[in-house]
C-alpha cells in the first residue's frame, strides 16, 4: 500500500511538471498568435493593450481549462485499471 502512495505522489509530481510546461507553452502560443494578428495590421490601438486584453480572454478560455485533463485522464485510467484488476 505504501508503494502505491509513493507511485501516486511521484506520479502527481510528474503530472504537475507536465501541466506547468503545457500551460506555459499554450500561453506563449496564444501570445504569439495575438502578436502576429496585431502585426498584420488588422487592429488599431496600442499593441501591449491588445495583447494584454487577449491574454486576459485566454485565461477564461476553454483551451486553458482543458489543460487540467493532464490530471484527470491518468487518474481515471489508474482508477479504472485498479477496479478492473481487483474487482472483476
Amino acid at each position: 500500500m505504501i508503494g502505491f502512495f509513493k507511485l501516486a505522489l511521484f506520479g502527481y509530481i510528474g503530472l504537475t511538471i507536465i501541466y506547468w510546461l503545457l500551460a506555459i507553452y499554450s500561453r506563449s502560443v496564444e501570445r504569439e498568435r495575438l502578436e502576429k494578428h496585431y502585426d498584420a495590421g488588422d487592429v488599431t490601438g496600442p499593441r501591449d493593450a491588445y495583447i494584454k486584453q487577449g491574454l486576459a480572454a485566454y485565461e477564461n478560455s476553454l483551451r486553458r481549462r482543458l489543460i487540467w485533463l493532464v490530471f484527470v485522464i491518468p487518474t481515471c485510467v489508474v482508477v479504472a485499471l485498479v477496479w478492473i484488476l481487483n474487482f472483476s
